[in-house]
């Protein structure tokens, strides 16, 4: 129990990766607010609405790390009769809004600027405002890398964004910096139009977040290295001949459901496969953390080596057919006239249950006086 427990996202390891996150927060929090209120204070001392609107960035900031904390929290909650898989998906909503929390900062910021440059103001920069300005750009630096950092290893897309903004707003703290520099040397007001320009680029990235995080909550492909993992492990097992179908369902990061089909010899009791699939989901909880909820079972012809012949017959007559990536679960009844497999047709096909057909009506021709029963499958981890 202590197995599943940890890979429904109960055990230790997620209530560390839960207090990682929201220790990075706080510290996130903190290192805004007090970035917020120096900007804040300069940019009306200067008239600089370039620094006003960096420190309105700030708070943003702040509010998305807020919004990190939350979702974290409502994430780790226990599952129960309305979510008996829990809340972990939580985290890909709170990354969606901080999203567009971003979004929303680049779209103001770009209409500040174009108003700035309609009607232009002059700023009136001195040397503690430059340099506390600099300051707050190595810290934003700073700050940016040591939060992606952190979401990158506890596996958080809300930490992970919210190190991309930082390090956005070090960008635009920065171009504030060598506007503020052109001004003093040349007398040429440009921070406006660095606004508009830094604007464009916070917007491009904020909407690049929100298609991942979109993209994420309606359902990626299997992970691929840890879908090959998990085959790798299931087919350590003597017994079993082939495993295939494995489907991968995310309820937050780090928490996997699944379920797979093997093939067997058919000459396996029930007790012998009843023993073999525990074995199999206990060992993939161990090493994967993911829970296989159904383990699906194929069996293969060993008694006959005639049958065994016609399977190879029909795997070169298969195999002919572009965009056929695999045969399995094949078992041939000679008494009953049925042949029975499953196809895995490439998604790179065109009319993919044209190609399937295609395959049955050539494997019909060889072996007409056949009932064939053919499945057209997917690759869940195709690339």
């Amino acid at each position: 129990m202590a197995a599943l427990s940890e890979a429904r996202g109960t055990g230790d390891n997620a209530i560390s990766r839960e207090k990682t996150i929201v220790k990075t927060s706080i510290i996130g929090i903190i290192a805004n607010v007090f970035l917020a209120g120096f900007k804040a204070v300069i940019g009306l001392m200067t008239n600089s609405i370039a620094i006003v609107l960096d420190a309105v960035n700030n708070i943003s900031d702040a509010g998305s790390s807020l919004i990190t904390i939350v979702g974290t929290k409502l994430a780790g909650k226990e599952p129960d009769k309305k979510h008996p898989f829990g809340y972990g998906r939580i985290e890909y909503l709170s990354a969606m809004i901080i999203s567009v929390i971003v979004l929303y900062a680049g779209i103001t910021s770009f209409g500040e600027s174009v108003k700035q440059i309609i009607h232009p103001e002059t700023s009136d920069y001195n040397v503690v405002s430059l340099i506390i300005i600099a300051v707050a750009v190595v810290v934003k630096i700073l700050l940016g890398r040591y939060v992606k950092g952190v979401g990158v290893k506890v596996n958080s897309d809300s930490l992970i964004n919210s190190g991309e903004d930082a390090t956005l707003d070090s960008v635009i703290s920065a171009s504030t910096l060598v506007a503020a520099g052109i001004f003093l040397i040349f007398h040429i007001s440009l921070e406006a139009w660095l606004g508009a320009i830094i604007s464009v680029v916070i917007i491009k990235s904020g909407i690049e977040m929100l298609r991942e995080t979109i993209s994420q909550i309606l359902g990626e492909r299997n992970d691929t290295e840890l879908a090959k993992a998990i085959h790798d492990t299931v087919m350590s097992f003597p017994d079993v001949q082939g495993a295939y179908d494995l489907v991968l369902n995310n309820y937050g990061p780090d928490t996997w459901n699944g379920s797979i089909h093997i093939e067997v010899p058919d000459t396996y009791s029930a007790d012998q496969l009843d023993q073999l699939l525990r074995e199999i989901t206990m060992k993939v909880i161990h090493e994967h953390q993911v829970i296989l909820t159904a383990i699906g079972v194929y069996s293969v012809n060993t008694k006959d080596e005639e049958i065994i012949q016609t399977k190879r017959q029909v795997e070169e007559i298969v195999f002919t057919h572009e965009h056929v990536r695999q045969m399995h679960g094949f078992y041939l009844l000679k008494d009953q006239k049925t042949m029975r497999f499953d196809l895995v047709i490439s998604f790179d096909a065109k009319d993919r249950r044209a190609v399937c057909n295609e395959v049955v009506a050539d494997v019909q021709k060889s072996f007409p006086d056949y009932e064939l029963q053919v499945a057209m499958d997917t690759d869940f981890a195709e690339e």
